[in-house]
């Protein structure tokens, strides 16, 4: 099934300047990158997006974190791209992310994980409206070399 998921590097992979190795990853495996801006997410939209995690300790330093630099916000799209890119990513704490993973190849600790990608059809919808307008996504595909547009 065809899907969009929303993905987003966060500013410690700029400051170490990985956007390009982990953007491969997923080209590679052959999703489709249909939207992308970098961006400085300011407290308001830092709250709105990790809102689920507004009563848990972490939750301050999370918004301070993300809020630090810029971000690397994305719409991927491909056949089950939800899980998919979730496999591509691995264990949200790094430690137990395999290698071969962004997380397990590049992250340090769970403060500091430097990505995230949408677990469900519903949150990925959800992240999708926060950071992009419709317009502001081009869904395409590639057939016989060529773009075509959707």
């Amino acid at each position: 099934m065809m899907e969009q998921s929303f993905v987003m590097m966060k500013p410690d992979v700029a400051q170490r300047r990985l956007l390009g190795k982990i953007l491969t990853r997923f080209e590679e495996k052959g999703l489709q990158l249909v939207a992308m801006k970098l961006l400085q997410i300011d407290e308001s939209l830092a709250k709105e997006h990790y809102g689920e995690h507004a009563e848990k300790p972490f939750f301050n330093d999370l918004v301070s974190y993300i809020t630090s630099s810029p971000s690397l916000a994305m719409v991927i799209k491909g056949d089950d791209a939800i899980s998919l890119i979730r496999k591509i990513v691995g264990a949200t704490n790094p430690k137990e992310a395999d290698l071969g993973t962004i997380r397990g190849d590049f992250a340090m600790d769970m403060g500091r994980n430097v990505i995230h990608a949408s677990d469900a059809p519903e949150s990925a919808k959800r992240e999708i409206a926060l950071f992009f307008d419709d317009d502001e996504i081009c869904d395409y595909q590639m057939v016989d070399d060529s773009w075509i547009y959707e």
